[in-house]
């Protein structure tokens, strides 16, 4: 299956996993690049340049093929400039293959100084947009790509809050670079879908939890499958931070918090990552923050990162195919 985005960055799928938490490490990383699609090493779990470093060469023992850095630039609510500076200068001086960036525009972030050295390092760069607007500022800084982010997806949806079928044939619209749908992207008819609508190729992540090479408990396999499409919701609009996560009880305290008006100081303990371990490691499910997507609905298995990608393509070929048959 051959896109733009294949050719761009040597991949046999037009798979991307996108950044995840205390979940994209250099295991997971390499597995999901091992297996055809381009894995995700997600920044914020690495505290400095040197653990940022450690973690991008152990990838590279793990993997010949390309992989994605995930870097997010929000609010300092955890990491502050020097940590972005070092993630910056790592990549660049890493020669990473690629990044996935979120937040502030990189070509705006201290002048655009990181945006030129990762450009003549050769890093190919993604910015994650919820809006048109956006994008075409994306394709105007010089990006080589656009993930075009829908309501659906987990973590932090922009707030314009416009769905994946409507945002990316509208993105296709307006831009003449390789656009990536995200949000909802979980099987082989996402794929197919968004192929359809324009896109190059597809991100994901919630579907990724539930592959043996994300060392999760037990419970979460079990909560990924038993949990439906409806049983995430988006918070945090009070204080101009939306996200979407699981609905679980610290998220119940969340909307309690923010339907009476309260402010930041009572929010953050409630999803600030702190329970992280907690949840991923001991399946402690009712706390703290699980930030995935309304492709939930659709998890049913756990499966090996190649089972998973290989029934996504598989799927989306016979898909595509049948559905050519019909109007033939």
């Amino acid at each position: 299956m051959k896109t733009r985005l294949t050719e761009m960055l040597g991949i046999k799928y037009p798979i991307i996993c996108g950044g995840m938490m205390r979940l994209a490490y250099p295991p997971l990383c390499a597995a999901i690049s091992n297996a055809g699609g381009l894995g995700n090493l997600t920044s914020a779990m690495y505290k400095d340049k040197a653990e940022l470093k450690a973690a991008i060469q152990e990838v590279r023992e793990l993997t010949d093929k390309p992989f994605i850095v995930n870097v997010t630039l929000l609010p300092g609510i955890v990491h502050g400039p020097e940590q972005y500076r070092d993630y910056f200068e790592t990549c660049a001086e890493e020669k990473v293959p690629a990044m996935e960036i979120g937040g502030t525009p990189l070509n705006r972030y201290e002048d655009g100084k990181f945006f030129k050295k990762l450009k003549d390092a050769g890093v190919k760069l993604f910015h994650k947009v919820g809006a048109v607007k956006h994008g075409k500022h994306v394709a105007a800084a010089g990006y080589d790509g656009i993930i075009a982010a829908g309501v659906e997806e987990g973590g932090h949806p922009l707030n314009e809050n416009v769905a994946t079928t409507v945002l990316t044939p509208r993105m296709v619209e307006e831009v003449d670079i390789p656009v990536i749908t995200t949000g909802g992207m979980v099987n082989g008819r996402s794929l197919a879908a968004a192929l359809c609508l324009g896109a190059e190729g597809i991100l994901m992540a919630t579907r990724f939890i539930n592959t043996h090479e994300c060392k999760v408990h037990d419970k979460i396999y079990q909560e990924m499958i038993n949990r439906q499409e409806n049983d995430t919701v988006l918070y945090g609009n009070t204080i101009g931070l939306q996200g979407r996560a699981l609905v679980n009880d610290s998220i119940r305290k969340v909307m309690e918090v923010e339907a009476r008006g309260g402010g930041l100081d009572e929010i953050l303990p409630l999803i600030s990552g702190q329970y992280g371990d907690q949840i991923w490691l001991e399946g402690k499910v009712d706390t703290g923050l699980i930030p995935v997507g309304q492709s939930i609905g659709l998890i049913h298995d756990i499966v090996s990162c190649k089972e998973l990608l290989d029934r996504i393509v598989t799927e989306a070929e016979d898909v595509l195919s049948e559905n050519k048959a019909r109007f033939e």
